[in-house]
């Protein structure tokens, strides 16, 4: 399946690059450990950086009811959500054509709250399992004070593009026989042994031993 592109998600530059792959975008969204959600209130530009979790083809954030980030959502601002994961390194023989392997998506549209209750457990469950699959069946869920405290709202991925880079240096022909080394240096998030916090008695679960996303 694919998306149809707009005026805010066709690629202008290195189209080549671009993909309205439904499959392939959510696949981008759903390894992503982050986004950084970028729009505008009160006239000023605002980024920041958040966790997300996807449900079909809904992108969910969540935080406090007081989150100001997420009050402004709410209100139906427009929202442009960004999601990259960096690939590798890739060192060139000259310094213009350095560049890095990446998967990225942009998903455009105006977000809205979720006040249905059994949608916004089912966005949080969704959003502890997107960071540690498996997690959701051991931690408690959230209590009704919890969840009032809690503010989530939705933004549709029908607005939306990927676009990826692979492979080695695009060096100039003159600048193949220069004894510079060139090639890629692969780059992957990982993570540490697991540290009990105090008093905890039981074993590592299953999911965190070697944990990686990916």
């Amino acid at each position: 399946m694919q998306l149809t592109p707009t005026s805010r998600t066709q690629h202008r530059r290195l189209a080549e690059r671009g993909s309205f792959d439904v499959e392939l975008i959510n696949a981008i969204v759903d390894e992503a450990m982050f986004c950084h959600v970028g729009f505008a209130v009160d006239g000023r530009t605002v980024v920041i950086p958040t966790i997300h979790a996807r449900v079909d083809d809904q992108l969910y954030l969540h935080g406090a009811v007081a989150n100001a980030m997420l009050k402004s959502l709410a209100d139906a601002v427009d929202v442009c959500v960004t999601i990259t994961i960096a690939d590798g390194l890739v060192l060139a023989r000259s310094a213009f054509h350095h560049s890095m392997n990446y998967r990225s998506v942009m998903v455009f549209g105006t977000a809205a709250r979720v006040d249905d209750i059994d949608e916004k457990r089912r966005a949080l469950d969704a959003l502890v399992e997107h960071v540690v699959a498996g997690r959701g069946a051991d931690a408690r869920p959230p209590t009704e004070s919890e969840m009032r405290k809690t503010l989530v709202v939705r933004l549709p991925i029908n607005e939306a593009s990927a676009k990826v880079r692979r492979g080695g240096p695009v060096d100039d022909e003159e600048d193949l026989s220069l004894d510079v080394w060139a090639g890629v240096v692969p780059c992957q998030i990982t993570f540490g042994t697991p540290e009990p916090a105090p008093e905890v008695e039981s074993a590592v679960p299953p999911y965190l031993d070697q944990y990686t996303r990916g």
